[in-house]
């Protein structure tokens, strides 16, 4: 049993996002297969067995020296050592960690400076060190300070020396910028997947409502009629730009740092362009010192996270007002709803609420990223330990958010006879008629004088403009005549609209027909 857990190459793969971090597919297949393990040895089998028992054991009440402690006569303090560790958040890096470990290794190996035996050594105690965490049997330290020494200090218990190769020509500050830029691009990968689905839901929603027409605000006042085909696919605009930043600021996090060392790279023959590829990058950072201190890709991850927030934000304000007993005009069902503990009759669209609150959050998380790096001299600085928790929390925050809008999205329902009986109040025509006036010759500014006093003829006598007769209309202008009827009433308004992008019915199709066929949707569903 010890020996087959001991020989397999465990690489487990989790979708679930709360339970462990975002990671795409690694690059393994770049990192050469170990050949003649150590592992074959039974004595060896055993005293591995037993280093990672000791692992999973209770850490010693006597301090570990550190694995940077050779000058230091004393150990830090029990509060120095309480506040400095990150171990408690940035353990969430550690696929990328053992990532980056497997492909500097490989390089090391090629350039000489260690043998292909501490390769595979190395690269099948990182293998079993992961197992160990996706199982949860790994002991993480404190007095470990963070995942990176946490992992080698555990591969040395593990494999011994040639462990201790392993951090030739790299540093930490190198070493977590590769960590967090392999994290940042795994999610932006998994935030772009969500607001695809968010879109899908969108479109779904708006071929489930063809030809409704909903008043259309601007002030929050009464403006134009719109299909709500049409509103719904402004959000499908909004959400399409948010996945083009993220692809954007894709291209920029994917630049590999490692080989940079702490600031002014190395003297040893290391080939960075190896461990890059290896990676998944495009290419190796070009400068030591931007590599190890730039946090420009996490302030654009939080850009972009924060302007998806704000379009989330929006759609769950718009929503939550349309719920209300006041609009009526949107029901959410049951699966998406909550109610109160004090008023029985309650029905609360409490996650758009959540999702307009949660925008804050992500908001704030990119204004103290901002502050933080504001101030901070080249290269690394330790400050540079902060901008791991905010980043973790909009990426979490805003997964969230995209996920429960979706979840939302497919299940509300719209109240076609409350907005039908809603639509006459407003006078959303009138812009349609001072179009029929223009296209009379009537100078627009003109028109528009006209058609405001039929607006005021309509509120002296509590009725809309389709409701006056031709001759109460003649009184205003000479120029009406019969045709003016079919440019009156919501309906013959939507029907008038022919510009590219407009509400027009032609129109709305056009636009549906694209994203139908950008994202595979089956129509028939």
């Amino acid at each position: 049993m010890e020996s087959s857990l001991l020989l397999s190459s465990s690489n487990p793969s989790s979708s679930s996002f709360t339970t462990s971090p975002i990671f795409s597919p690694s690059k393994h297949a770049l990192i050469p297969k170990p050949q003649n393990l150590f592992f074959n040895s039974t004595a060896r089998i055993a005293l591995l067995t037993c280093a990672a028992q000791q692992m999973n054991s209770s850490p010693l009440s006597t301090k570990e020296v550190k694995l940077w402690g050779g000058r230091f006569e004393e150990s830090v303090s029990d509060a120095v050592e309480k506040f400095t560790e990150s171990i408690s958040f940035d353990k969430a890096l550690y696929k990328q960690d053992i990532m980056g470990s497997k492909a500097h290794a490989s390089m090391l190996a090629k350039q000489g400076l260690m043998g292909d035996s501490d390769r595979d050594t190395i690269i099948k105690g990182l293998e079993e060190i992961e197992r160990q965490i996706e199982a949860g049997q790994f002991i993480w330290r404190t007095d470990r300070e963070d995942v990176h020494m946490n992992i080698e200090a555990a591969l040395t218990d593990l494999v011994g020396e040639p462990a201790k190769k392993l951090h030739t020509a790299r540093s930490r500050n190198d070493q977590v910028a590769t960590d967090f830029r392999l994290w940042c691009r795994d999610a932006i990968d998994t935030i772009i997947s969500h607001i695809k689905n968010l879109q899908i839901a969108l479109i779904e929603l708006a071929l489930q409502n063809e030809g409704l027409i909903v008043p259309g605000y601007t002030h929050l006042q009464r403006a134009q009629p719109v299909l709500l085909q049409h509103l719904l696919l402004a959000y499908v605009e909004q959400l399409e730009r948010d996945a083009g930043r993220l692809l954007d600021c894709r291209e920029r996090v994917n630049f590999c740092p490692l080989g940079a060392c702490a600031l002014a790279g190395t003297g040893l023959p290391i080939d960075r362009f190896m461990t890059s590829d290896a990676l998944g990058f495009t290419a190796p950072m070009k400068n030591s010192i931007d590599a190890v201190s730039d946090r420009d890709f996490v302030l654009e991850l939080l850009s972009a996270n924060s302007i998806t927030a704000v379009h989330l934000s929006r759609l769950g304000e718009e929503w939550v007002l349309w719920a209300s007993e006041e609009f009526g005009f949107l029901t959410p069902s049951d699966k998406v709803s909550t109610g109160s503990s004090i008023m029985p009759q309650k029905k609360n669209p409490d996650p758009m609420e959540l999702v307009r609150g949660k925008s804050a959050r992500v908001i704030g998380d990119l204004v103290s990223l901002l502050v933080l790096c504001k101030g901070l001299p080249h290269a690394y600085n330790r400050d540079l330990q902060e901008d791991k928790e905010p980043v973790f929390d909009s990426v979490k925050a805003i997964v969230g958010m995209l996920e429960v809008s979706a979840d939302f999205a497919q299940n509300v329902s719209f109240n076609r006879e409350r907005i039908k009986k809603a639509l006459p109040a407003g006078h959303l025509d009138a812009t349609t008629l001072a179009d029929y006036l223009v296209k009379k010759g009537i100078p627009f500014r003109t028109s528009h004088d006209i058609v405001g006093r039929s607006v005021a003829l309509c509120v002296s006598r509590n009725c809309e403009i389709q409701d006056l007769s031709l001759d109460e209309l003649n009184s205003l202008h000479p120029i009406f005549d019969k045709d003016v009827y079919e440019y009156l009433g919501v309906e013959n308004s939507i029907k008038k609209f022919r510009s590219y992008g407009s509400t027009g019915s032609e129109c709305v199709a056009a636009q549906l027909d694209y994203w139908i066929s950008k994202f595979g949707i089956n129509k028939e569903r």
